[in-house]
């Protein structure tokens, strides 16, 4: 298969390069003749050059790892409910929505494939993930500000966070309906959650 190439390339700003090559890893991901996700195609696709997603992301694994959070976080907009209940489960119908989605489930799958990887490739999931996390604990700091007790973050992780994800690592779709209000209502009602971090 040939990767669509543009007739000429014109010069992109930082974002309009880094948007080019989230699409383009989405692009490949998703080519039902199995393109190969390596950085000369990525770049290919996004119609830039090799060179400089190679100095942006250091290689394949942070490229991904950068592409599946920044869309979990356009997916998954804090919403402000008023009650720590509220926020969990707007969060984790964020979450199911986003891994229902063929994109969501193969970027997901993608970046489980390719946990092992260089230093810097693992740094920089480290850093993903941490900013991910982030959304989590604005959730509990609005919490406690309410004087609500929420949950430590690895209770949340455990209970909340790793459930959805492991589905969609393992190709299994959320149920139907009602699954974040199931996992919020068991994190909440677990005693040991209420203990403060």
């Amino acid at each position: 298969m040939t990767s669509k190439q543009p007739a000429h390339r014109l010069r992109k700003s930082p974002g309009q390069v880094r948007s080019a090559v989230h699409q383009a890893v989405i692009d490949l991901l998703s080519d039902p003749e199995g393109a190969d996700l390596t950085i000369p195609a990525v770049a290919r696709r996004a119609g830039v050059n090799h060179t400089s997603v190679y100095r942006r992301w250091g290689g394949r694994e942070a490229l991904l790892a950068d592409v599946v959070v920044t869309r979990l976080e356009r997916d998954s907009r804090l919403a402000d409910t008023a009650t720590l209940r509220g926020d969990l489960r707007a969060w984790a119908e964020a979450g199911v929505a986003s891994v229902r989605t063929p994109e969501g489930r193969l970027l997901i799958h993608a970046v489980a494939l390719s946990v092992r990887g260089s230093a810097t490739a693992q740094e920089e999931r480290a850093r993903q993930f941490e900013r991910r996390m982030a959304a989590i604990e604005r959730i509990r700091d609005r919490a406690t500000a309410r004087g609500e007790v929420p949950p430590p973050l690895d209770r949340i992780l455990d209970q909340l966070v790793a459930p959805l994800y492991l589905r969609a690592v393992l190709g299994i779709g959320p149920p139907a309906s009602g699954y974040p209000d199931l996992l919020v209502d068991r994190l909440l009602r677990d005693p040991d959650s209420r203990r403060p971090a």
